[in-house]
């Protein structure tokens, strides 16, 4: 979009690969046309910057949301962990309680005199 050698204001666009130019006109007409596009890109910038604070704050949100969804699973293992569970590949398990003879059977080293004793 712009005067042709100040004599004329042409329109340029892509059509089917190309650039093709429109005529609008001189004078009054070309000036109003002139007006018109710039008006249209002023609001297509003005509508690009709303965007990008957009996206810029929702990025700030989630950076917060991750924060606290990051806090929330540490104090989850951690009340977990303090609750006598173990992470068993992804899952939580209550650890088992140990009998007497599964001890002395350790101690030992023997499982099998443990068992039979």
């Amino acid at each position: 979009m712009a005067w042709h050698k100040g004599k004329y204001y042409v329109r340029k666009h892509w059509e089917a690969g190309r650039c093709v130019s429109e005529y609008i006109g001189g004078g009054d007409l070309g000036q109003i046309a002139a007006d018109l596009d710039a008006a249209e890109q002023a609001e297509r910038k003005r509508a690009a910057a709303a965007r990008r604070r957009a996206r810029e704050q929702e990025r700030a949100l989630d950076a917060q949301v991750i924060e606290a969804a990051d806090l929330a699973r540490a104090l989850a293992r951690a009340v977990l962990l303090a609750s006598g569970y173990h992470d068993h590949k992804g899952q939580w398990r209550r650890r088992r309680e140990q009998t007497a003879g599964r001890d002395k059977g350790r101690e030992s080293g023997n499982l099998r005199d443990a068992e039979a004793g």
